[in-house]
């Protein structure tokens, strides 16, 4: 999921993704790769681009209100509360990786490595937390890569297949 934030009276879309023992984030179409532990109850640790940062979240009363201290500089952030499932129209080109959005298993493989897929058509259904999750294509393609088989145990962010 994306979150938008507003960040210096700016608002800046987020989004957030396991990937192995890290994590994919990206801001504004800006993606790094963040290594993160947590050090206390509202501290971080965090690795970006080899530098190292510790971040501390102090929750302010008001829904969705919070200072980051990144360092020691304080950065006032507001959660809008707006989440924004992945845009269709943003899945530009190029091969559309479609990942495990959590951990769980692999209940459906709905396509086979050759088939044509159409924009949001379902290609596999992943169980997670008793849930059964339906992901789909972003845009009209040939199915590249099935990379994971039913019943398969999955990452947050292990790629199940590849859309070309």
């Amino acid at each position: 999921m994306r979150h938008e934030v507003e960040v210096g009276g700016r608002v800046r879309r987020l989004s957030v993704v396991r990937r192995g023992e890290a994590y994919a984030v990206t801001l504004d179409g800006r993606t790094r790769l963040v290594d993160a532990v947590r050090t206390g109850p509202r501290t971080l640790s965090l690795i970006v681009d080899g530098m190292s940062y510790d971040v501390t979240v102090v929750p302010e009363p008001g829904a969705g209100l919070a200072t980051v201290h990144v360092g020691a500089v304080p950065v006032p952030l507001r959660l809008n509360g707006r989440q924004r499932a992945p845009s269709y129209e943003d899945a530009g080109t190029g091969p559309q990786r479609i990942t495990a959005p959590m951990p769980g298993r692999v209940a459906r493989v709905l396509v086979r490595t050759g088939d044509a897929v159409e924009a949001r058509q379902a290609v596999a259904v992943v169980e997670a937390m008793k849930m059964e999750n339906e992901l789909r294509a972003g845009r009209a393609g040939i199915v590249g890569d099935v990379c994971v088989s039913e019943g398969a145990p999955v990452d947050a962010g292990t790629l199940l297949m590849v859309i070309q």
